[in-house]
C-alpha cells in the first residue's frame, strides 16, 4: 500500500472514531482508501446531513490534535467473534474468513476495528494531511440489493492542503461539465421517471449528434470491408446458454420472458447472432474474413443506484462488430482494428486523454472458460500483436472477458477518472461452442478465430464523453446546430431567410432568430447554447450582399461573403476538423 493509500486507509478509521464518539449505537460496515479520498459504510438509526458531516469533521480533527496511537493486535475467530458480537457487519465478515486466516484489528483510542491495515503509528502523522468529507449516500451492504442500505460517508484526502485545493477546483470545473447538467441545458436529452430510470430520451439535438455519429462511423467501417447488418434485440434463452453468456454473465442479463411456454431474453451480446449469420451458408477458405459489423441496441441489468445519465443505462446502442477469421489473418485484423478505434479517437479529438489496457484473466475459477491450454494460446497471439503495435499498454489482471483477452480503451475524463469507451477482444472459445468452421484449400474443416470489437463504442457513453469532454461546445463536423443566423433589424428579415436556405442546401445545421430582440441578447444566448457560428445580418450586410460571422471559440467577428463561409464551413464537415476556421479572412 502506498504511502497516500495508507494515510487514507488511517484517516477512514479516524472518520470511524469520530462516528462512534458521535452515534455510539452506529453498526460500522468497511473503510477502504479510493482513488481520491476514502469512504466508511455505517447503518445509523438516523439519516445524516451536511451538519452531521460537520460535526463529525470537527470531531476528526480533536482526534488527529490527541496524538493516539493506532495499534495492531491478532485475534482468535472466537475472540474476535465475542469482540464483535454486537456489530453483525463485522461478525458477517469474519464468517467469512478462511480458516486458519490471521485475523488482526487495530485499536484507535476507545474504537477498534477488523483491518488487515497497514496504517500509521500515531494520529500526529495525520494532523498536516488535507481532507475533506464530501458527501454522504446510500450503498448496499457488500453492494447487494438482497442487503440492508447503509449510509456511506465519502471523503477526499491528500498529502498536501494545496492538491485537496487542486481537486477541488477540477471538481468544479467537473460539475460544470456534467453531462447530465448539459444535457438539459443545451436540450440533448432528458429523463422521465414515467418512462423508466437508465432510459434516456433523446431530444432533437441530442439525436442530431447520435445521429451524425452512427453515419460517421457506418460509413468508415463499410468503406474499410464491414458488412453491416441488423439482428433482433431478442434471443432465445438456449442460445445465451450455447454462447455461454447465460452460466457466465445471467446476473447481467434481465430474466426471461415466457412467450407460449418458450423462453427469451433480450440480448447483452449480438455475438450469438451473428455466429448465426455465419453459420446459415457454408464457408470457404476464401470467404475469410468476413467483418460482421452492426449499431446494435444491447441490454445490461443494472442496479438503479448505479444508473447514471448517459454513462450506464439500461439499454445502449453499441458499434458492435464481429470479425471472422483464419488464424494466419488474426493479427492483420486485429492491428486494423486498434487502427480503426485510433481513427476514429482522433476524428473525436479525443486520442490525448486515451490510454490502453491488456485486459488478461486471473486465477479465479468459475469467471472464466475452463481451457488452460486455449487461453495461452489466446493470451500469446495477443499479447505479441498489441507489442507489434508498439502500443504502450498495462496489464489489467482479472479484466478479461470470460471467452478471451481482450484491448479495453481507457478515456480519461476532467477530474481524471477512466472509463472503458472501447473494446477489441479475441476469441477463440465461443467459435468451437457454435461450432463454426470453413473449407480449408484443402478441403478439410477448420475452425476460425473471432475478434468481438468496437469502434465508436457504446453511443451513449461516447456520447456522454464528448459532452464533458467539449464542455458542450463541440467541433462543427458534429455539433447540433452549426450555425445560428441572427437579425438587427426586421427589415432585413427576407435576405436573413434567403442565407438560410442557402446554408441548409449547402447541407449546414441552421436555425434562425429573427425576434425582435437586442442583438446582445441573441449573440448572448448564442454562446449559451455553444452554437460554433453565429451569423450577424444587419442593413450593411444586406447592402453589400455579404454575412458578420461571429467565432464561438475565438469571440472574432468578420466579414465576408457567403459563398466563401459556405466553402470554409462545409469544408470543416468533410475534414472532420476539431477547428473553427470558417469565419477566418484569407
Amino acid at each position: 500500500m502506498s504511502n497516500i493509500e495508507t494515510v487514507r486507509h488511517s484517516l477512514a478509521h479516524v472518520l470511524a472514531a469520530a462516528v462512534q464518539r458521535l452515534y455510539p449505537d452506529v453498526k460500522f460496515g468497511i473503510g477502504p482508501a479510493i482513488d481520491d479520498g476514502f469512504y466508511y459504510d455505517f447503518d445509523f438509526s438516523e439519516p445524516l446531513n451536511e451538519e452531521s458531516l460537520k460535526a463529525i469533521q470537527s470531531e476528526m480533527k480533536k482526534i488527529t490534535k490527541q496524538g493516539l496511537d493506532i495499534e495492531r493486535s491478532e485475534l482468535s475467530r472466537e475472540a474476535a467473534l465475542e469482540f464483535f458480537k454486537d456489530q453483525p457487519y463485522k461478525v458477517e465478515l469474519i464468517n467469512g474468513l478462511p480458516e486458519g486466516e490471521i485475523i488482526s484489528v487495530y485499536k484507535l483510542g476507545d474504537f477498534t476495528d477488523l483491518c488487515m491495515g497497514p496504517h500509521v503509528e500515531n494520529t500526529k502523522h495525520l494532523r498536516q494531511r488535507a481532507y475533506k468529507l464530501s458527501s454522504v449516500a446510500g450503498a448496499y451492504w457488500r453492494g447487494s440489493s438482497d442487503n440492508p442500505m447503509m449510509q456511506r460517508i465519502y471523503a477526499w484526502a491528500f498529502m498536501e492542503k494545496p492538491e485537496l485545493k487542486d481537486y477541488i477546483a477540477r471538481r468544479e470545473e467537473a460539475m460544470k461539465r456534467d453531462h447530465r447538467r448539459l444535457g438539459e441545458e443545451l436540450e440533448l436529452f432528458t429523463v422521465s421517471e414515467l418512462v423508466g430510470k437508465g432510459l434516456p430520451l433523446f431530444l432533437p439535438k441530442g439525436a442530431t449528434i447520435r445521429r451524425i455519429l452512427e453515419r460517421f462511423i457506418v460509413d468508415e467501417e463499410v468503406s474499410r470491408g464491414y458488412l453491416h447488418v441488423y439482428s433482433p434485440d431478442l434471443g432465445h434463452k438456449s442460445l445465451y446458454e450455447a454462447s455461454g453468456h447465460w452460466q457466465h454473465y445471467k446476473d447481467s442479463m434481465y430474466p426471461p420472458m415466457d412467450l407460449e411456454g418458450q423462453e427469451y431474453v433480450l440480448r447483452p451480446m449480438t455475438c450469438p447472432h451473428h455466429f448465426m449469420m455465419y453459420k446459415s451458408k457454408l464457408r470457404s477458405y476464401r470467404d475469410l474474413p468476413m467483418r460482421y459489423a452492426e449499431l446494435a441496441t444491447q441490454f445490461r441489468r443494472e442496479l438503479s443506484g448505479t444508473l447514471t445519465g448517459l454513462i450506464r443505462v439500461m439499454s445502449f446502442h453499441l458499434a458492435d462488430s464481429h470479425i471472422i477469421c483464419r488464424m494466419d489473418q488474426m493479427e492483420e485484423e486485429f492491428s486494423a482494428a486498434v487502427e480503426l478505434a485510433d481513427y476514429v479517437m482522433r476524428a473525436l479529438g479525443i486520442r490525448d486523454v486515451v490510454s490502453f489496457r491488456a485486459s488478461l484473466r486471473d486465477d479465479e475459477k468459475g469467471k472464466y472458460v475452463d481451457d488452460d491450454a486455449l487461453w495461452e494460446k489466446a493470451e500469446s497471439m495477443f499479447l505479441g500483436a498489441l507489442d507489434k503495435l508498439d502500443l504502450e499498454y498495462e496489464i489489467g489482471r482479472g479484466e478479461a472477458a470470460f471467452y478471451g483477452p481482450k484491448l479495453d480503451i481507457q478515456a480519461r475524463n476532467v477530474m481524471g477518472k477512466e472509463d472503458t469507451i472501447i473494446t477489441i477482444q479475441i476469441d477463440f472459445v465461443l467459435p468451437a461452442r457454435f461450432d463454426i468452421s470453413y473449407t480449408a484449400s484443402d478441403g478439410t474443416k477448420e475452425r476460425p478465430v473471432t475478434i468481438h470489437r468496437s469502434s465508436i463504442g457504446c453511443i451513449e457513453r461516447t456520447m456522454a464523453f464528448l459532452i464533458e469532454h467539449y464542455g458542450g461546445a463541440f467541433p462543427s463536423w458534429f455539433a447540433p446546430v452549426q450555425v445560428r443566423v441572427l437579425t438587427l433589424v426586421d427589415a432585413v428579415d427576407d435576405y436573413a431567410k434567403d442565407v438560410i436556405v442557402k446554408l441548409r442546401k449547402a447541407g449546414l445545421r441552421v436555425e434562425e432568430d429573427l425576434r425582435n430582440e437586442s442583438i446582445g441578447k441573441k449573440i448572448r444566448e448564442g454562446r449559451l447554447m455553444r452554437i460554433p457560428y453565429l451569423v450577424i445580418i444587419g442593413n450593411s450586410e444586406m447592402e453589400a450582399g455579404t454575412i458578420a460571422v461571429r467565432n464561438r471559440d475565438t469571440g472574432e467577428q468578420t466579414t465576408l461573403s457567403l459563398d466563401d463561409f459556405i466553402a470554409g464551413a462545409t469544408g470543416e464537415v468533410d475534414d472532420f476538423s476539431l477547428k473553427l476556421s470558417a469565419g477566418d479572412v484569407a
